[in-house]
């Protein structure tokens, strides 16, 4: 039976809008909750943007945010992964030596960091995934724990940028070019798979009741902890090829759909198994 479902959300959940139908949602999610399934946001989203997102109706839902180095549940934080000091300042050092206009945002669990020279444009595309922004004269005022660096690049080059950090820093840290625009750093061993599963292990859920949906290259690795696996239509080709099935698009709402349909399914076998 599935106990769990943890989805990405933008390009996944999300439609191209970064909306989703919120009817639809709550007839899901209610019969989620009849059936005892847990619902998961994994996302690179500030943990306090998806609160907002869901407003009212994601009570109960656990949100894995920051790329995966937070877990919070109803307003409450429950674990967080911290990324070292000094390997995110020499990390920011490589970012700024590689271009010094690139928008880098530096995450802690309090607010998302950005420098205060950032174009109004820019910061209205951090404002997108942040709920918390403050703008910074330097990073290395920042006095909090780092969670994580995101770097975003309208020219597209975060293979060439992750490329560059990891010349230095290879082994050291998490590092993922999710799309050509934008780029994450980590805690070595913390990303989205991982988190999940020490989600898992809270729960006392196991791979085989739970299910998982992604479209970024930062997806694959939840593709792995979930023994029912979907890219949405929209995927990149690793998220396919590492998913079990293909369903409908972000823009179709593949997710909800998929979960509607399953729980329908479930719903008709366990009565037959009892």
């Amino acid at each position: 039976m599935i106990k769990l479902v943890v989805t990405d959300l933008d390009g996944t959940f999300l439609n191209n809008e970064s909306s989703f139908d919120l009817e639809l949602f709550r007839e899901v999610y209610a019969q989620m909750q009849q059936q005892g399934i847990e619902f998961v946001a994994c996302t690179g989203k500030q943990c306090e943007r998806v609160e907002k997102l869901f407003e009212h109706a994601g009570e109960g839902i656990w949100i894995l945010g920051d790329s995966a180095t937070r877990i919070k549940k109803d307003g409450q934080l429950i674990r967080e992964f911290i990324l070292e000091r000094e390997r995110a300042l020499h990390a920011i050092r490589l970012i700024e030596q590689f271009d010094t206009e690139l928008t880098l945002i530096a995450c802690t669990s309090g607010a998302a960091y950005v420098k205060d020279t950032i174009s109004p444009d820019l910061y209205r595309v951090v404002k997108g995934s942040y709920q918390e922004v403050i703008k910074i004269g330097s990073f290395v005022e920042i006095r909090e724990e780092f969670l994580k660096l995101t770097v975003f690049d309208p020219l597209q080059r975060s293979a060439a940028l992750r490329a560059h950090v990891e010349s230095e820093l290879l082994d050291t840290i998490y590092i993922i070019d999710s799309e050509p625009r934008w780029l994450d750093i980590t805690a070595l061993h913390t990303h989205k798979g991982e988190t999940v599963k020490r989600l898992q292990e809270l729960l006392h859920v196991t791979y085989e009741q739970t299910m998982a949906f992604g479209d970024g290259e930062n997806d694959v690795e939840l593709m792995d902890i979930a023994k029912y696996s979907f890219a949405v239509s929209n995927a990149c080709d690793n998220t396919k090829r590492a998913a079990d099935w293909i369903t409908k698009s972000n823009e179709e709402k593949g997710v909800l759909l998929t979960i509607q349909k399953m729980i329908q399914l479930q719903s008709a076998i366990v009565p037959a198994v009892k």
